[in-house]
């Protein structure tokens, strides 16, 4: 079943489906849903919760024999599992299918072992998330299966009004109201990263606290962002400028930028890349390519120079390591997030 982010909460009170595939490259709705499947999953009895990463090296096996194993006190069990590439590749795909099969077939004229794994897959939940799928994935049989088996919820970033509006709902629940003009002026700053959004309205939360704010308000709070900086420092990876670079990231360090803002960025600008290399391959126009994905005269040159110096497995592994950066962040996996930063832009800056 498709959802959209919006439906997400109508759906949870309903009840919980045994599935849910959540992917794109919106970083702040991907991970919103993702955690109010969680929120309603932990309040329906799902007491235990399990991380799977499924990165190179990553063994397939490790997903039916997850489902397989309860606790001692035999409670359910969520599957938290991570696909930084946004596709499972041949094995996973043959994981996730075989793991929908069973979720549907009945019991009755399984052997004892069968029955027995099919009811601890019942008390399971499996909470997929995934980067941004090719528009082929949405035709392979392991999307297909899991859209059959439970819900499907892809995350878009947000233009037009579309932006506004979710501007407009963002504030309200911090009790701030703006005029249009206003919304128009944060939208413009923000570029569409929701994150830096977010950030924007609880500043101008902390700046003015609840009510109406006007449109010199919203300006004066906005304008020295230094939002303007992330791409400054994206610019900066791109023309493989190491000591801008350093320089750059550590001012964001001191200055309190969050690190998901950064990680955003850098992953966005790897997936561009990616998206630019796969049309080029495909012998289509160059300067449609760089059209379609919003690369304009004075990007041009830079995206062009790194499109040369990086390989489609520089471009995996940046993303690769984004995915470890962003464990950190999130404190699931040990180390300092800000070092794994500096390394994904240094991995930008190598020449091929």
């Amino acid at each position: 079943m498709r959802l959209k982010p919006e439906q997400i909460g109508a759906a949870l009170q309903k009840g919980l489906a045994p599935v849910y595939f959540i992917s794109g490259d919106e970083p702040l709705q991907l991970g919103e849903v993702a955690d109010a499947v969680r929120a309603a999953a932990r309040k329906a009895g799902y007491d235990s919760r399990e991380v799977l990463v499924a990165d190179a090296g990553f063994s397939w096996h490790e997903l039916a024999e997850s489902a397989g194993t309860l606790s001692i006190f035999d409670d359910k069990k969520i599957i938290d599992l991570r696909l930084p590439l946004g596709t499972p590749g041949a094995d996973g795909s043959k994981a996730l299918i075989a793991y929908c099969e069973r979720l549907s077939a009945g019991m009755a004229c399984m052997p004892q072992a069968g029955r027995e794994l099919a009811r601890r897959t019942e008390d399971t939940l499996l909470l997929i998330t995934a980067a941004k799928m090719a528009g082929a994935s949405l035709k392979s049989r392991w999307f297909q299966a899991l859209d059959k088996a439970g819900c499907v919820i892809q995350v878009w970033p947000l233009e037009g009004q579309d932006l506004i509006r979710w501007l407009q709902q963002r504030m309200q629940q911090r009790g701030l109201q703006a005029e249009t003009e206003g919304l128009k002026i944060l939208a413009s700053r923000i570029e569409g990263n929701l994150l830096a959004a977010a950030q924007e309205i609880e500043k101008l939360y902390v700046l003015y606290g609840e009510g109406r704010l006007n449109n010199q308000q919203v300006f004066d709070a906005v304008a020295d962002s230094s939002r303007f900086d992330v791409f400054k420092l994206m610019d900066s990876v791109l023309a493989a400028r190491v000591g801008r670079i350093l320089k750059i990231l550590s001012g964001l360090q001191a200055e309190g930028v969050a690190a998901p803002v950064v990680l955003w960025a850098l992953t966005r600008e790897a997936r561009v890349l990616i998206r630019i290399k796969q049309a080029l391959a495909q012998g289509q126009n160059r300067a449609a390519v760089f059209k379609n994905n919003q690369i304009w005269d004075k990007r041009q040159q830079l995206v062009s120079d790194a499109l040369s110096r990086l390989s489609d497995s520089d471009l995996n592994s940046i993303l690769t390591l984004s995915a470890k950066a962003d464990r950190q962040i999130k404190g699931q996996q040990q180390g300092e997030p800000w070092e794994t930063l500096l390394a994904v832009c240094l991995m930008f800056a190598v020449k091929g």
